[in-house]
């Protein structure tokens, strides 16, 4: 059984494992999920930092600068259940070692690509090695540690997973200031040759595994390309050629073969079973909003800040800190709302909180200073997430038999990574689409001579990276620039309300869930 990114207490292989295990072994095997992992975070948070800088240096669109983030989301959400899987099959620690080089193979890839498609083909290869390190760091994990050791080990790691997502954006922004974008991938290579040389010299007695299972293959290849198809179709909308909707309408039938195919098969990639539950489809619906949101906005963030406001990569990446560092220090407090209130009240209340976050992100102009725009916005947001994170853990993991919890992390896991990939694509049109509309106006209202506003709009792609010398057009790009983000941030304000709406009406009281679980991340996926 896939059990994803959560410890799976059920696999029977694991607790023999975990007898013969020494301390020292266990020990070197939490350094190696920890810096393992920390790839991830760190590359799931520097690379936003970074696209401002990326799109000047291959003189990018702003759909073909998005390509970058989602060549990524795309191989990592639609793979994650078969890379658990292969864990299953082969060995968590082999399936977790071959993600580590894998990434550190794509990273380099990325750091060196001479052009876009070599780095959309690179961060492609990132994804697929997301899809091998993340869910088997955690389960090789859990399978070293037995009982409250456990607990305390899945929190050490937690912590550090904190650490590593409030770190990235700050170290991020200054490699992208001091040197240059690509810095921001080749970070990953001394971190995957410590946790390689850990793996093979530390822990070569160690390679937990389930009993032997088939990979659902025919299940993997219709949700790879079912999603793939459907993003492009997306991605590409405002094009309006014929064949790109054709394309999104294969897609869209290839998604519902793999729902027929998932009902039918003998060992499922995801069982859809567990969705007959209503508290655990609730939950998973809720996830899908909550992460949408966040996705959408989080990319565009870093754009306005750095593009429109003038922050440097090192100031946009420090803004981001408070939101982090909001959720970081609450999650422990959140944790126990749910055995004081239930899961129903914090997964109402938490993603209405988020969305006034989100709405306040959508009141800043251009300029002012920072404590006065943005930075209340991401207190409240990270209030928000953190109210919100811990209880939804909670009862995803609880509205299942102790049997199946870990085919529901993984299953959770991969609705908030597909929320992201799929919350970017559609908003990349509409974004597009505001920006272009509100340009000519903003031109003509701040004085454009029609010559330079037809420059100017030759270049209404780029958004907010046209170049111009002309204040008066500069200042048209900006606020058209700011017009659309704010489409945006309202559009998450409005997924964030209906996260809080499906958990008012799906999420069952205190007493269909037995109380927090030990262990349970409270790092939000896609943060």
């Amino acid at each position: 059984m896939n059990c994803g990114p959560l410890p799976c207490p059920e696999r029977p292989a694991f607790s023999e494992a975990v007898g013969t295990l020494r301390a020292r072994d266990s020990t070197w095997i939490l350094a190696a999920t920890i810096l393992g992992s920390s790839m991830d975070f760190i590359d799931g948070t520097v690379v936003n930092i970074a696209l401002p800088s990326l799109q000047r240096s291959f003189v990018a669109t702003g759909t073909q600068v998005q390509w970058v983030v989602e060549a990524y989301a795309l191989f990592l959400s639609s793979l994650l259940l078969a890379g658990g899987s292969l864990g299953d099959r082969f060995g968590l620690r082999r399936a977790f070692l071959a993600g580590v080089v894998l990434f550190a193979c794509g990273s380099v890839w990325c750091g060196l690509a001479p052009n876009l498609t070599q780095l959309l083909i690179a961060r492609s290869m990132q994804g697929v090695a997301g899809a091998l390190l993340v869910p088997n760091s955690l389960a090789l994990l859990s399978a070293s540690y037995s009982g409250a050791q456990r607990g305390r080990a899945i929190g050490t790691w937690s912590g550090f997973a904190s650490m590593m997502t409030a770190v990235g954006p700050v170290l991020g922004g200054w490699m992208v200031q001091h040197g240059s974008w690509r810095w921001v991938f080749f970070i990953n290579v001394p971190i995957a040759l410590v946790t390689g040389w850990i793996v093979l010299r530390k822990t070569a007695r160690v390679d937990p595994r389930t009993q032997a299972r088939s990979v659902d293959w025919k299940g993997t290849i219709l949700g790879t390309l079912g999603l793939s198809a459907l993003t492009y179709s997306l991605m590409e909308w405002d094009s309006s050629h014929i064949l790109v909707r054709l394309i999104g309408i294969v897609g869209v039938a290839m998604l519902a073969a793999f729902v027929l195919v998932e009902r039918r098969a003998r060992e499922p990639i995801m069982p859809i079973e567990l969705f007959r539950s209503r508290t655990f489809s609730g939950a998973n619906i809720l996830t899908f909003f909550l992460y949408a949101a966040l996705s959408a906005a989080l990319f565009y963030l870093p754009l306005d800040l750095i593009q429109i406001q003038g922050y440097t990569p090192t100031q946009a990446g420090m803004a981001m800190l408070p939101l982090v560092l909001t959720l970081f220090l609450l999650s422990r407090w959140a944790g126990g709302l749910i055995d004081r209130f239930g899961p129903r009240l914090p997964l109402t209340v938490g993603p209405l909180i988020t969305a006034c976050g989100y709405a306040l992100l959508a009141i800043p102009g251009v300029g002012g200073p920072y404590w006065k725009t943005y930075l209340p916005a991401l207190i409240v947001l990270g209030l928000g997430m953190a109210i919100s994170v811990a209880p939804l853990t909670t009862t995803v993991m609880s509205s299942v038999s102790p049997g199946r919890s870990g085919a529901a992390s993984g299953i959770n896991n991969t609705v908030s990574q597909t929320a992201a990939l799929l919350a970017l694509a559609i908003c990349s049109p509409l974004f597009y689409q505001a920006f272009s509309k509100s340009l000519p106006i903003r031109l003509g209202q701040h004085g454009v001579t029609a010559d330079l506003s037809t420059q100017i709009s030759n270049q209404s792609r780029r958004l907010g990276a046209i170049e111009t010398n002309d204040p008066a057009a500069r200042l048209a790009v900006d606020d058209s620039f700011v017009n659309a983000f704010r489409l945006i941030t309202l559009l998450a304000c409005g997924s964030a309300v209906a996260a809080g709406a499906t958990a008012a009406f799906t999420v069952r009281g205190r007493s269909h869930v037995p109380g927090n679980i030990p262990g349970a991340s409270s790092v939000p996926a896609n943060t």
